[in-house]
């Protein structure tokens, strides 16, 4: 049986795979975690996982978009550019 691990504030811990004859150990669960949580915190009342993460945390874990090749090759022309125009030295 796959159980799930919280602790005192309800707040996943991990997870095990114990025996079908054991019984289901304390501040544990055998409710699926769903995926896509950053932070999943269990109700035993509910007998559900809930997300606990605020947005702004949420989207500080977000990558920051990176630029694309042609973007950079754009930025790159137009240092060049630049620099000839002012008559500096690439190099």
């Amino acid at each position: 049986m796959h159980v799930y691990y919280y602790d005192e504030n309800f707040m996943y811990t991990g997870e095990d795979v114990i025996s079908d004859y054991d019984k289901l150990p304390k501040n544990a669960t055998d409710v699926r975690l769903p995926e896509g949580l950053y932070l999943p915190k269990y109700n035993e009342k509910k007998r559900a996982w809930s997300e606990s993460a605020s947005k702004e945390y949420i989207d500080s874990l977000q990558p920051k978009p990176q630029p694309s090749v042609l973007e950079i090759m754009e930025n790159q022309i137009a240092e060049l550019y630049y620099l000839l125009a002012i008559g500096g030295d690439p190099s």
